[in-house]
């Protein structure tokens, strides 16, 4: 297992968020909700954790920027090295009372994804990963899975909501070149749990549209440091930026982008 300083920081800050998103989701209804846009909502919990994360590792490695779903981007003094936090990723399942959720923190190094930890509060699952160090999940060290035949594969994606409205009709048309080949598809609803099921072999494939770093950075290492391929859904490398994921093995990345770019 790893057992370095950064990592004891990074799962520490997490476990602390957690810990009260764990104590929200036995009072839902008590959650203070308001309304981002049609089919994407923000919750009291999740500002609470996205502070917690925030002023943990600021505390750990302060100069250290940041890029946040509520806060934005935070600009630090140390310019080579940025945080990428989710602290609520999978906040519609959070609120329905579904424990498919996480606390999601990757740290990039000049523009190097070198670090992930990913934590679902409902089950205390840890997922963890440094580049070179391998993946893990709890105390066990994670492979993607070794699968060849899309058609026996369990491909797993991120359905576009419906304040994203433009991104429906290309989906749907991914959707129905995947479901044509694919064993099974499925929908868990959090992305880092995806890229995580990915690393841990449970899922064989995963893509998705309109994410945001905070959603894969951290999963994405995971995936890579378990011995799977993650790149854009068109195949390229920019994954902080270009606002698309594709994971898999070798064959199954490989086959899913030979899949989509039928779609134009």
């Amino acid at each position: 297992m790893i057992r370095s300083a950064l990592m004891n920081v990074m799962t520490a800050a997490v476990l602390k968020a957690g810990r009260g998103l764990k104590r929200d989701l036995g009072e839902i209804e008590n959650l203070q909700v308001s309304v981002k846009g049609p089919g994407d909502f923000v919750t009291a919990a999740d500002k609470r954790a996205e502070k917690t994360v925030f002023e943990e590792l600021s505390k750990a490695r302060p100069g250290y920027g940041f890029v946040m779903e509520e806060g934005g981007r935070i600009e630090g003094t140390d310019r080579s090295h940025t945080w990428h936090v989710d602290p609520l990723d999978g906040t519609t399942n959070f609120l329905h009372g579904v424990p498919i959720f996480a606390v999601s923190v990757g740290l990039e190094r000049e523009g190097q994804l070198v670090a992930g930890v990913v934590y679902n509060p409902a089950t205390d699952d840890m997922y963890f990963a440094e580049r070179g160090q391998g993946a893990y999940l709890n105390n066990r060290r994670l492979r993607v899975a070794a699968r060849r035949d899309i058609a026996e594969a369990l491909v797993s994606c991120g359905i576009p909501a419906l304040g994203r409205a433009s991104l429906h009709p290309r989906f749907k048309a991914e959707m129905a070149e995947v479901m044509a080949r694919a064993g099974v598809l499925r929908r868990f609803g959090a992305a880092a749990l995806d890229l995580a099921a990915v690393a841990a072999g449970f899922s064989d494939a995963y893509w998705e549209r309109g994410v945001k770093s905070w959603d894969v950075a951290a999963g994405a290492l995971l995936v890579r440091e378990a011995g799977g391929f993650v790149s854009t859904a068109d195949g390229a490398d920019d994954l902080l930026g270009a606002g698309s994921i594709l994971a898999g093995n070798e064959h199954m990345h490989r086959t899913m982008l030979d899949i989509l770019r039928r779609v134009r």
